[in-house]
């Protein structure tokens, strides 16, 4: 009997303020033009560090499957920013088994619908090594087979940095583990991201060799 969760992430806004301070010992005008100056220049440079971060918390794309993402149209990395999870699957030819998958569970909404998410999503290839009556047998068991595709979906938009060690809970409520460093990461100690940072309108993407199985 599976239970589904309602994933919903609420995030926390950060702001923040500049104060200008005028030097003594100036006239009107100099302390004026002072603090224009001086507003100028951290403005700018709130610019350039904002700016900085967002390149930093994007990241790049990394990984040997990467080749198998298509370099422009909706299925390529830039496509896929632009369309919330589900959808931006669906038009990469790299995941074409996981969206039928998940046509079949009938989760796309659900995962479309979700906010900041992390997704372990197997390819093609890895849904190429369970044994095809196995497979078979699986899509046609909507309950299982949600079981286990929920079970590759973790709260929060997790970066390369917090898989070096990292325990997640699921949306189907198990556990899910990753180790590595750089480049190379595993989840559950066997299934090697195979192309990593992947962003979605509403999720981090991680694509997999394996296909996760929930104990």
């Amino acid at each position: 009997m599976i239970h589904k969760n309602t994933l919903t992430v609420t995030a926390a806004a950060a702001a923040l303020a500049f104060g200008l301070t005028a030097c003594g010992g100036m006239s009107d005008e100099d302390a004026d033009a002072s603090a224009e100056n001086t507003s100028t220049e951290e403005t700018t440079g709130a610019e350039e560090t904002e700016a900085e971060g967002t390149t930093e918390t994007a990241g790049e794309n990394f990984g040997p499957g990467c080749a198998a993402v298509p370099e422009d149209g909706e299925g390529s990395f830039e496509g896929m920013a632009d369309d919330p999870v589900a959808t931006a699957a669906s038009n990469n030819p790299a995941l074409s088994t996981l969206v039928t998958a998940v046509g079949e569970a009938d989760l796309g909404d659900t995962l479309n619908s979700a906010e900041d998410i992390t997704v372990f999503a197997p390819a093609n290839d890895a849904f190429e090594k369970i044994p095809q009556e196995d497979l078979d047998a699986l899509l046609a068991d909507q309950e299982q087979l949600t079981e286990v595709l929920t079970y590759h979906v973790v709260e929060g938009r997790q970066a390369p940095a917090d898989l070096e060690d990292g325990t997640f809970t699921s949306l189907q409520g198990g556990e899910v583990t990753t180790e590595g460093s750089g480049e190379e990461f595993t989840v559950n100690g066997d299934s090697a991201v195979i192309c990593g940072n992947v962003q979605t309108a509403n999720a981090t993407v991680y694509i997999v060799d394996t296909v996760l199985m929930p104990e």
